[in-house]
């Protein structure tokens, strides 16, 4: 009898979801919008603090667009994006018509390298082109080099959209991620932190870009008796029952975070001793991971590489999977610009996703650490 699937990172219910989504179901607002899209928004403010604004949408993916509307994107324009990153991150550059200008990770945070942030920038300059706009990402929940990415941003005074998809709850210098930014956008995917089932949020420092956010996420209508439309709009806003599974998901998101990093410290334990794989941990105390995902590289050896652990953990039912395949290395992004070296690519080459989700049990760590010790011999 084959074991049960271990999956990389399934949803963790807090029992609280059904009796929002049942109050949404009693006062039939079942579309967008609504009492729990409202409370979910005024939940995620009070956990962010810092005086943001937050605007419920359907995905994190419409929050990047969005954002990327706000800040006057426009057709032929440039935005520069970190390569490592899901293609969440860059798509909507596209719907913009829009280039995108990939810039490498750097080899602490594997997040954008603000050195070669900054030789982009003053490339694309030169070429009469300043960039509208910089998407830097927090992979895996690690903060990216704020204070110095930033600090490349405000000299050129190049907004930054933050995309914090996979970094709800983690911190750069005690200030939570996702505040930094112009905007900030976060993922509620079915694999994230917390879950909305699908959905997203766009986070801004000024009330009014979040009503203007909504107003374009609601088909941009115009405030008159009947529908009138003078600009282009989106069906982008979060719907009140998924909101309503935020709410309860708001209940274990300290609880969640807690057992991200337990399950980290589990990992560290168990490749401690394995000469040729390090788990991706924080940089010094200024970082504070959620640990979304926990990952390793491998450094390629004899009978030790990452396609080997791999299928090693295949063979058992058990997911894991390699690290985001750069932008600038995929077919539908080869074309644009890209500054930097092999850091990002090197990253990919060596790294795996382990298997992450809060509802890890005992048993099912003992069955990984086995895979682990029978391959290493351990």
């Amino acid at each position: 009898m084959t074991d049960k699937r271990i999956f990389l990172s399934l949803p963790q219910l807090s029992g609280e979801e059904q009796k929002y989504i049942q109050k949404a179901l009693d006062d039939n607002w079942i579309t967008s919008g609504g009492p729990n899209v409202n409370d979910f928004e005024n939940d995620l403010q009070e956990f962010l603090q810092d005086d943001v604004s937050v605007a419920a949408l359907n995905s994190g993916t419409s929050a990047i667009h969005l954002a990327l509307i706000l800040l006057g994107v426009k057709a032929e324009d440039e935005v520069i994006c970190q390569s490592m990153t899901f293609s969440a991150s860059a798509n909507p550059i596209l719907y913009q018509k829009a280039i995108p200008v990939f810039v490498d990770s750097e080899g602490e945070t594997w997040n954008i390298c603000p050195q070669n942030l900054e030789i982009a920038i003053k490339d694309r300059i030169a070429k009469g082109k300043k960039p509208k706009a910089i998407i830097a990402v927090h992979l895996y929940g690690m903060p990216y080099k704020v204070d110095e990415v930033h600090a490349v941003a405000n000299k050129y005074e190049i907004p930054v959209i933050e995309d914090s998809a996979e970094a709800l709850g983690s911190h750069y210098k005690g200030k939570k991620c996702g505040t930094f930014g112009t905007f900030g956008i976060f993922s509620f995917n079915g694999n994230k932190i917390i879950t909305t089932s699908s959905g997203g949020a766009l986070i801004s420092h000024a009330k009014n870009l979040k009503e203007k956010a909504i107003f374009y996420a609601t088909q941009s209508r115009d405030e008159a008796i009947h529908y009138q439309h003078s600009e282009i709009g989106y069906n982008y806003r979060m719907s009140n029952v998924c909101a309503g599974i935020g709410r309860g998901q708001m209940k274990i998101l300290d609880a969640n975070l807690k057992v991200k990093k337990q399950i980290h410290d589990f990992y560290v334990s168990v490749f401690k001793d394995i000469k040729g794989i390090t788990v991706f941990e924080n940089l010094n105390t200024d970082y504070d991971s959620n640990y979304w995902l926990t990952t390793i590289l491998i450094e390629p050896g004899q009978n030790r590489n990452r396609t080997i652990l791999l299928q090693a953990f295949e063979e058992k039912n058990i997911e894991s999977r390699p690290l985001w395949k750069p932008m600038h290395l995929q077919p539908l992004f080869s074309q644009y610009p890209y500054y930097g070296s092999t850091v990002s690519e090197n990253l990919f080459e060596k790294g795996l996703c382990l298997p992450s989700g809060t509802s890890l049990s005992s048993s099912e760590k003992a069955r990984i650490k086995e895979v682990v010790n029978q391959l290493f011999q351990i």
